[in-house]
């Protein structure tokens, strides 16, 4: 009796011992290790293999070429470089032609996809056909296409630096871009006029802050886009009363071959600036539209029971509350303007792909590193751009309850 009472127990005891496999929570943590380790295991496998690859065809790895001489030039930069520069300074080049492209693309397409959005709610009927014409159009034409279209189609096919068009103000327009009037600061002014602007960008953006607390709790609104043009803009301009006014202004003039002086905006950078903003706008425009759409209507009814005129009834009722809907999808769209601009390799625009993932990788045959320094800077791009853009749609819906 005695046995078997304690071959029971025994078994109680395995059973009670065993209790963890029927535990979800536990089984999760166990599966997810085992998943953490064969990932490692793999990581291993495939960094060891890539090394051992490299060394059986003599091929230099590491990262020591990004001091090495360059030896090329590249035609648009917004910081200096020469052929002597190092790969280094070539890659850093490239990154900030992609952040200049996506940058200015970004706001473009934007400002352009918001008013056509509004336009395909227009109450005139040509307004709103022509920006559903625009929207079915442009985003069924694959991008590259139309970057070819712009490049080749538009802007190669204006005339030659000698028959330039002439647009006023010492501006020229050609096959070799566009060619503007340069200021040129007396020693100082310039980082004064700078700095004075960021200043100024700052304060709007706290006048912004203020004004919406003093309306939330007055009732009493503020001309804050008034104020903040003022600020923005005049800042820099007493900088530069204060610090000296602009020495001169260098023209644009016509040399033997080309414009000389002055400041040129190359064909391959305009023909992408247009193919992204356009391209991204026609999708930004369908945001727009389903958010607006989005908005009950009775809202609408009450702000123009209030008096509202049908403007203020979309600048100060409608648009708040669509930016709810709008802001999460536009994110993507940012997402893909940056990535897009990759295409700049079909037109020859100098960025990080085309720089580095391009020329830098052709010279040094590292491409390993090449691509992966290339997909760590997009990735930190993207998640970048993610993380303002979840900050700033969680400020609307704090402000929005």
């Amino acid at each position: 009796m005695a046995r078997a009472e304690r071959k029971a127990a025994g078994a109680v005891k395995a059973v009670t011992s065993l209790d963890w496999l029927y535990d979800p929570r536990m089984r999760g943590i166990i599966f997810q290790a085992l998943l953490v380790l064969a990932l490692l295991i793999l990581g291993y496998e495939i960094v060891s293999n890539t090394a051992e690859n490299l060394r059986k065809q003599n091929l230099a790895s590491g990262f020591g070429f990004l001091d090495k001489t360059a030896s090329f030039d590249i035609s648009q930069t917004l910081i200096p470089y020469k052929s002597t520069a190092s790969y280094g300074r070539a890659f850093l080049v490239g990154l900030l032609n992609t952040l200049l492209v996506a940058a200015i693309g970004i706001v473009l397409a934007t400002v352009l996809g918001f008013v056509i959005g509004l336009g395909r709610l227009s109450s005139n009927w040509l307004v709103a056909r022509l920006s559903t014409t625009y929207v079915e159009i442009v985003r069924n034409v694959p991008l590259l296409l139309q970057l070819f279209v712009w490049y080749t189609g538009v802007l190669r096919t204006l005339p030659m630096p000698q028959q330039a068009i002439g647009l006023g103000g010492g501006a020229f327009f050609d096959v070799r871009g566009l060619h503007l009037p340069r200021v040129l600061f007396t020693p100082g002014s310039g980082w004064a006029a700078v700095v004075a602007l960021v200043c100024g960008v700052a304060w709007a953006v706290w006048l912004a802050r203020w004004a919406r607390r003093r309306q939330i709790e007055t009732g009493e609104m503020f001309p804050v886009a008034a104020a903040s043009v003022g600020l923005i803009a005049g800042l820099p301009l007493l900088a530069l009363l204060i610090f000296g006014l602009p020495m001169s202004i260098d023209y644009p003039s016509l040399g033997r071959f080309n414009f000389e002086g002055g400041l040129t905006i190359e064909p391959e950078f305009m023909a992408l600036l247009a193919g992204l903003t356009f391209y991204t706008a026609a999708f930004i425009a369908e945001i727009v539209r389903s958010g607006l759409e989005a908005v009950p209507r009775g809202q609408k009814e009450a702000a123009a029971a209030l008096g509202l005129r049908p403007w203020q009834v979309q600048r100060l009722v409608v648009i708040p509350q669509a930016l709810r809907v709008i802001i999460p999808p536009l994110t993507n769209q940012y997402l893909n303007l940056t990535k897009n601009s990759s295409l700049a390799v079909a037109i020859g625009y100098p960025d990080l792909v085309s720089v580095f993932a391009g020329t830098v990788l052709n010279q040094t045959n590292q491409a390993v590193e090449v691509i992966l320094i290339t997909m760590g800077v997009y990735l930190a791009i993207s998640l970048a751009t993610a993380l303002a853009m979840n900050w700033f749609n969680a400020r609307m819906a704090l402000v929005e309850r």
